[in-house]
């Protein structure tokens, strides 16, 4: 039984790796025996986690990287691939929010929202792909939102471009697990409710209303995410694709 969760010699790349949940994600991919490779726009703070990481005694690389550059992704696998042989996993976690009403809402702010949470969820999976299809396996898991699911009141959360990348990213984990089908990958999402992390720190002034609606009554825990992120990692979710699972409390299913 073990063995279907036992990640021993792979490799897992997680972009936004360096905080929150993209933290979290890396720690217990790490911990299953992967080596682990974390990259996004701040390399500092991903030295600083990487350094947490390997005290743990786990294998780590930490990259810079802007997801919305095809460059600085190609760096990133070209590197991944000369330490550790392989990728084996990817987590297409970075992301960014803009909060603004919609009538005021400025074009420059949707098109980075975007280009980071959707186009640069598509070209990092367009590289790796091509290396995992080499391998005839692999594992692409993209974060996406409850937000994606519905609209959300302006006055709980007025961010317009976030809630349409991550209802974006449901689709384009449908297509790609279709496309990449043939090459024994595996493509699925993760649809988080609400967690305390950086981007969802405009929450604070409603947190007892939020986990009032929540079935479960509470916000979302960082290891709330543990089980999920080790099946879809795994052998176990072999025959698991194109799936877009909540982890949210409830919460959708009332929505």
């Amino acid at each position: 039984m073990n063995s279907l969760f036992d990640l021993t010699n792979q490799t897992a790349i997680i972009t936004g790796g360096s905080r929150g949940l993209g933290e979290q994600m890396a720690d217990t991919l790490g911990k299953a025996g992967a080596n682990i490779v974390i990259c996004s726009r701040n390399v500092e703070q991903c030295a600083k986690t990487a350094a947490k990481l390997q005290d743990k005694g786990i294998n780590v690389l930490a990259l810079s990287c802007d997801v919305s550059q095809k460059e600085d992704i190609e760096q990133v696998i070209s590197k991944t691939i000369e330490k550790f042989g392989t990728i084996d996993i990817l987590v297409n976690n970075s992301g960014t929010s803009w909060i603004a009403p919609f009538l005021d809402y400025p074009e420059d702010k949707w098109d980075n929202v975007l280009d980071v949470n959707v186009k640069g969820t598509f070209l990092f999976s367009q590289a790796v792909a091509k290396k995992m299809a080499e391998q005839n396996h692999g594992k692409i898991i993209n974060i996406s939102s409850v937000t994606a699911f519905s609209g959300t009141p302006p006055q709980l959360l007025d961010a317009i471009a976030y809630n349409t990348s991550k209802g974006a990213l449901i689709t384009l984990t449908k297509e790609l697990a279709i496309k990449l089908a043939p090459y024994n990958i595996q493509v699925n999402a993760i649809a988080p409710g609400f967690f305390p992390t950086k981007i969802t720190t405009v929450f604070e002034n409603h947190k007892k209303q939020i986990s009032a609606k929540i079935p479960a009554g509470r916000l979302g825990k960082l290891n709330d995410l543990d089980g999920i992120i080790l099946l879809l990692s795994g052998e176990a979710s072999n025959y698991i694709t194109g799936q877009i699972i909540a982890i949210d409390g409830g919460l959708s299913s009332i929505l």
